[in-house]
């Protein structure tokens, strides 16, 4: 797993007197799950009276404020851990992308999921389940941030005013249009997971939608000087925006956290091993010369690391090798066909034991859960305050050349 660094016996032995083992699941049911080391008579009890309701977790509110008093009394000082999150349209699959690398076992009687899937009442109400960011931390130590939709129209449904303003603040002292603040959340959220976690999903539903793969590009476009949650700069918070950023480039480098594209929902002519290779190598071109690229060459010269690719890695080549792609099939509703390639939950099954096996970028120092939040809430600041984001919002705002759903 990609930890931050730390004695692992230390830290094991660190977890066991301080993490609460619980599952976090809504709405606050607490139980042993399937990477649950502790049982339900386990010393955890003791714990829980202490601990907030899982509703109010969320690290990002619908007012888009970070909170980090809700869940830090979930957190530890253990220095191995690792962040995944995950980013995408409404409808892709998400939150149950997330439940799997949890280890939600959901065979388990009287079990809820860590995090909520979308039920069809909620779908027919074109409504989301996720707000903000809603965290989860299982008991290996994996933070998983679960993120609300980017490009829905039912977000941009509860942001928009009578007059087609946003509800939410974006620049200060400026008013924009509901369309144009949506987009920037959506720009905002994906800098803020390429900053502050270890792996990101990017999930894209079906082979054709190239809208997540834009979105990432803008957000390696617009990073630049927003440090990791071990950065020294953000313990000078005094200092300016270019002074912060000159500090970054000389002495740390850019940050990037490591992504996984995933599509979901593909038909069987889809996951077709020529498909595949097409994809792949659209991937690789598309994202040639990226921070994401650079940053996977950097951490491949420094340890071998195994291609992520769902099916017939081999068969790629070797261009596309620093990006990984993963493709999901569709959930057979008919148990008697067998499926040609994959099946739907054979596909989950080797993501999520190639995200908990993987190194991912690694943070410039090393850093507690604790201090990984506190200073996660600082980079919010950054983010919401930097002038190549307000700027890229200016130019979109006066060519009118946003996102309109």
């Amino acid at each position: 797993m990609a930890g931050s660094g730390g004695n692992p016996s230390s830290n094991q032995s660190s977890m066991s007197h301080q993490a609460p083992k619980i599952l976090l699941a809504k709405p606050g049911l607490v139980t042993a799950g399937k990477f649950n080391r502790g049982g339900p008579d386990d010393d955890s009890a003791a714990h829980r009276p202490r601990l907030p309701s899982v509703g109010s977790l969320n690290l990002l509110s619908d007012t888009w404020d970070f909170h980090t008093d809700r869940f830090l009394p979930f957190l530890t000082d253990n220095t191995d851990f690792t962040v995944v999150g995950v980013i995408g349209p409404p409808g892709v699959g998400k939150s149950t992308i997330m439940n799997e690398i949890y280890g939600f076992d959901a065979a388990s009687p009287g079990t809820l999921p860590p995090f909520a899937i979308e039920a069809e009442e909620t779908r027919a109400m074109a409504k989301h389940c996720t707000v903000g960011i809603e965290p989860r931390v299982s008991s290996e130590r994996i933070i998983l941030l679960d993120t609300q939709p980017v490009f829905s129209p039912s977000v941009l449904a509860e942001m928009i005013r009578p007059d087609g303003s946003s509800t939410i603040p974006i620049l200060s002292g400026e008013s924009l249009s509901a369309e144009l603040a949506h987009e920037l959340l959506s720009i905002q959220l994906g800098v803020l997971l390429a900053s502050i976690c270890h792996i990101i999903l990017v999930v894209s539903e079906g082979v054709h939608d190239a809208s997540m793969w834009q979105l990432m590009s803008v957000v390696d476009l617009l990073k630049h000087g927003v440090p990791d949650p071990s950065s020294l700069t953000l313990s000078h918070p005094q200092s300016s925006e270019k002074e912060n950023r000159d500090k970054i480039l000389d002495s740390e480098g850019e940050y990037m956290a490591e992504p996984v594209f995933v599509h979901t929902k593909l038909r069987t002519e889809d996951l077709a091993p020529c498909n595949l290779v097409q994809l792949k190598k659209a991937l690789s071109q598309f994202f040639c010369s990226s921070s994401f690229v650079r940053s996977e060459n950097q951490n491949t010269a420094k340890e071998s690391q195994v291609s992520a690719v769902s099916l017939n890695d081999h068969s790629a080549g070797r261009e596309s090798e620093s990006l990984k792609l993963f493709l999901i099939p569709s959930r057979n509703k008919d148990d008697s066909l067998k499926p040609q390639y994959e099946s739907h939950i054979s596909a989950l099954w080797n993501l999520r034991d190639q995200v908990l096996s993987k190194r991912g970028s690694s943070f410039s120092r090393t850093l507690s859960e604790r201090d990984w939040l506190k200073n996660s809430a600082k980079i919010w600041e950054i983010i919401r305050n930097s002038s190549i984001i307000m700027d890229y919002c200016r130019t979109l705002q006066s060519s009118g050349m946003f996102r309109r759903l």
